[in-house]
C-alpha cells in the first residue's frame, strides 16, 4: 500500500482527485463499469475506503468527472482542427470528424452510460457545474460549425448532437463485451464487423449534406 498523506491545500486536493481519476480510468479501460467499486478503485490506489471518502461519496462523481475531461479534450480537439475560417470540402470534413472520434473513443465509452447511469447518483450542485461547462464549449463549437458551414447555430446543434449519439451507438457496437458474445454464440449468431471510422464517415458526411444542402429537417 501506498504512502498516504491526507491533502490539505487545494492544490493537493485537486493532486488527490487527478490520482482518483487515473485509476478509475485505467480500471474502465478493462473492466465493466459495474465491475468497478469504491473498493476496487481504493485497492488500485493502494488507500483504504475510509481514506478515498474524503474526497468523493460516489464512484458516479468521479465518472462525471472522468466524462467532463473527456468531453473538453474531444471538443478542444475539434476546434483545433477545425478552426475559424476552414473551407475543408464536405468529404473532407466527414474524415477528419470520424478520426476524430475515433481518436476519443474513451470518450464516447463514458457518455453511452452518462444520462442512464452517472447522472443519477450525484449532488445537484456537482450535475449543475458538468451541464455549465458542457453547454459553453457546445455553443463554441457549433457557432464554429455555423460559421464555416453557413447554417444556423440551431442546425448546427442538431448536427452535432445527431453525430455525437450515433457515434455513441456504433461505438458501443464496436466493443467486445465478453457477456454478448457468448449470448450470441448460444443463438447461433456472429456479430459482424464494424468499421467505426468508415461507417462514421458515411453518416457523418450524409448529416452535412443534408444540412448544407436540404435544410434541416426538424
Amino acid at each position: 500500500m501506498s504512502d498516504f498523506i491526507r491533502a490539505r491545500s487545494d492544490q493537493q486536493k485537486e493532486e488527490r482527485m487527478e490520482e482518483i481519476k487515473h485509476a478509475v480510468d485505467q480500471l474502465f479501460s478493462t473492466k465493466d463499469y459495474h465491475e468497478i467499486t469504491l473498493t476496487t478503485i481504493a485497492e488500485a490506489l493502494g488507500w483504504s475506503r475510509t481514506k478515498l471518502y474524503q474526497y468523493v461519496t460516489t464512484k458516479e462523481e468521479i465518472f462525471l468527472e472522468l466524462i467532463g475531461c473527456k468531453r473538453d479534450a474531444y471538443m478542444d480537439a475539434f476546434m483545433l482542427t477545425y478552426p475559424l475560417g476552414a473551407t475543408y470540402s464536405l468529404e473532407v470534413l466527414s474524415e477528419v470528424w470520424a478520426n476524430l472520434l475515433n481518436s476519443h473513443c474513451d470518450y464516447l465509452r463514458y457518455s453511452d452510460i452518462l444520462s442512464t447511469i452517472i447522472e443519477t447518483n450525484v449532488s445537484v450542485e456537482r450535475l449543475a457545474a458538468f451541464k455549465q461547462s458542457y453547454y459553453i464549449r457546445a455553443e463554441k463549437l457549433n457557432s464554429r460549425l455555423a460559421d464555416n458551414l453557413h447554417i444556423t447555430t440551431e442546425q448546427a446543434d442538431h448536427l452535432s448532437l445527431a453525430i455525437y449519439h450515433y457515434a455513441i451507438g456504433m461505438q458501443c457496437s464496436c466493443t467486445k463485451n465478453p457477456l454478448i458474445r457468448q449470448a450470441m454464440e448460444l443463438i447461433g449468431k456472429e456479430i459482424p464487423p464494424v468499421n467505426f471510422c468508415e461507417v462514421m464517415k458515411d453518416y457523418i458526411l450524409m448529416c452535412l449534406t443534408w444540412y448544407t444542402k436540404k435544410g434541416d429537417p426538424v
